[in-house]
């Protein structure tokens, strides 16, 4: 079986701020790449680790739209709370995935969660964009809050491992994700001296998000904290070592051979289908929060 080869391995970018409620260092953004490198992925933030100090005003990011792809939030520490205008809220909190299809239209607020917000503490947290194909990107959005107990684990490594499965499918688990092309997320923690072989699909795009700790890949190269390691689509056998007890996200997904057009919080195939959108928001035919 091929192994993959490393195509890069992207270091630790600078930080911004979205909203005043997340710190975030973007990890990889399609936009002003060629759009098929990272396909079906658009983008990928890293918000944290952050400490807050306890606080009466909900910090987060106010109301704003989405169209033509899926959120996914991954919370490793602190709360988040999530209203939209299709009537969906809820809270996560570490463990925890919301799964968010835009698709023909969302408004949404994204906040630290209130008892999170009033005793402070930490935050760290992932948000991942993901394309969908055009024969689905005016479907009815969808809202799935997949709880911490309800994401199968993994034991991998001879014990030295776990794999959290929330999406796809890994040694017979399957996530409980519903994805609309085929998409393996994985959150893997690895102790130190213990590897980890994988197989995943050839032709898919692949990548490794390194939280923390440091591994060294079957190509001998070592990646570590806040690196994003991006694979060539041949081959099916990829290996991780770690030197350090470490926390990896594995993404993995088919590709979408189609145009992209983009502008902020859209992502349509056509500039047409922007202004559309744009015009569709002011309109307040995506709704509104009330």
């Amino acid at each position: 079986m091929n192994k993959k080869k490393v195509l890069s391995i992207h270091k630790k970018p600078s930080a911004h701020w979205v909203g005043d409620g997340f710190p975030v260092r973007t990890i990889f953004s399609a936009f002003g790449d060629p759009a098929s490198r990272f396909s079906p992925f658009l983008l990928l933030d890293y918000a944290g680790p952050k400490e807050f100090p306890p606080s009466n005003t909900p910090r987060g990011v106010d109301e704003h739209p989405h169209r033509g792809f899926e959120t996914v939030t991954i919370v490793y520490q602190g709360e988040l709370e999530h209203r939209d205008s299709g009537g969906n809220q809820g809270k996560i909190g570490p463990s925890d995935v919301q799964w968010m299809t835009a698709a023909s239209g969302v408004v949404h607020e994204e906040k630290h969660a209130r008892e999170f917000t009033q005793r402070g503490g930490t935050l760290e947290m992932i948000q991942l964009w993901v394309n969908l194909p055009a024969e689905f990107k005016m479907s009815a959005p969808r809202y799935q809050e997949l709880l911490g107990r309800q994401i199968p684990l993994v034991r991998v490594a001879d014990g030295g491992g776990t794999a959290r499965v929330i999406a796809g499918e890994f040694q017979g688990q399957k996530g409980p994700a519903r994805t609309f092309t085929p998409v393996n997320l994985w959150d893997v923690r690895l102790k130190a001296g213990h590897r980890l072989d994988v197989t995943l699909p050839s032709g898919y795009t692949t990548a490794l998000f390194i939280l923390r700790g440091k591994v060294r890949l079957s190509s001998s190269e070592t990646a570590g904290e806040v690196d994003l390691v991006q694979f060539e689509r041949d081959g099916e056998q990829l290996t991780m070592d770690a030197e350090e007890d470490s926390s990896i996200l594995v993404l993995n997904g088919e590709p979408i051979d189609e145009p992209i057009a983009s502008y902020g919080p859209f992502v349509m195939n056509t500039q047409e289908e922007i202004r559309q959108a744009v015009d569709d928001y002011r309109s307040g035919r995506m709704g509104r929060l009330h």
